[in-house]
């Protein structure tokens, strides 16, 4: 039987008793855990180890935790990161999406609800280079995309290129659109398959995801994603490319 992995957490807290009740908790199910006490000491140990997934407290001294996540971004685009805040404004959460938030928390919360957060977040994160994909490159009008590299190069009539670096979640996303091609994606589907659960959260932040996929799809005006009302979302490729 082979070895699990412990998987690590840096967790950023400046409420010393509660970041001591958070790590035992992780630690119990079997993380191992680093405590931070400000931001300025959760970028220290970040840049100094190595972890899976980055929970940080908002409201921190020295340095906030959208501070030490924009930060922490500049290094690595893809580790998950969790916000615990004791603020529900909608401007935070937005704040949070932009910078690549993978879950948002309000205080108070209990151990278990951080756990299970945790846990679908750390097993969507380990599940990124799935074998079992099947199609790695697609046509859509005159973008090609590259599934793997995360590349979508757009080759405009004139005969000139341009390429845009996709983040793994916009990746992951467009990668659905091209496979349900001019059919409706499913908002449960793609939330499901990416997000790994169906819930407001996740929903809005898709929703920042379509967005960004529209800013750059929108240079083909024969490309476009359309709302369809109650169920999700429909990729129009109006110059009847296939897939490839």
């Amino acid at each position: 039987m082979s070895e699990k992995t412990t998987e690590k957490i840096l967790l950023v807290e400046d409420d010393q008793n509660f970041g001591d009740v958070l790590r035992s908790y992780l630690e119990m199910h079997d993380y191992e855990v680093e405590l931070a006490k400000d931001g300025d000491e959760g970028l220290m140990k970040y840049h100094k180890g190595s972890y899976d997934l980055c929970i940080l407290d908002v409201m921190m001294p020295k340095k906030d935790g959208f501070t030490v996540a924009k930060e922490i971004r500049e290094k690595d685009k893809d580790i998950p990161l969790i916000f615990l805040t004791a603020k529900s404004l909608k401007e935070d959460v937005l704040e949070g999406l932009k910078i690549g938030a993978d879950d948002y928390i309000t205080k108070p919360f209990n151990s278990e609800e951080l756990l299970l957060r945790v846990q679908a977040i750390l097993r969507r994160s380990g599940a990124k280079a799935d074998p079992q994909e099947e199609v790695k490159e697609f046509t859509l009008g005159n973008f090609h995309f590259n599934y793997p590299l995360r590349i979508l190069t757009y080759n405009a009539p004139d005969g000139s290129s341009s390429k845009d670096n996709l983040s793994p979640k916009e990746a992951h996303l467009l990668r659905l659109f091209c496979i349900h091609k001019n059919d409706v994606l499913p908002r449960s589907t793609a939330l499901t398959k990416i997000w790994g659960e169906d819930n407001y959260f996740t929903a809005r932040s898709m929703d920042v995801f379509v967005t960004k996929l529209r800013k750059y799809l929108s240079k083909d005006n024969q490309l476009e994603i359309v709302n369809i009302h109650g169920n999700g979302f429909r990729l129009i490729d109006r110059t009847g490319a296939v897939v490839e």
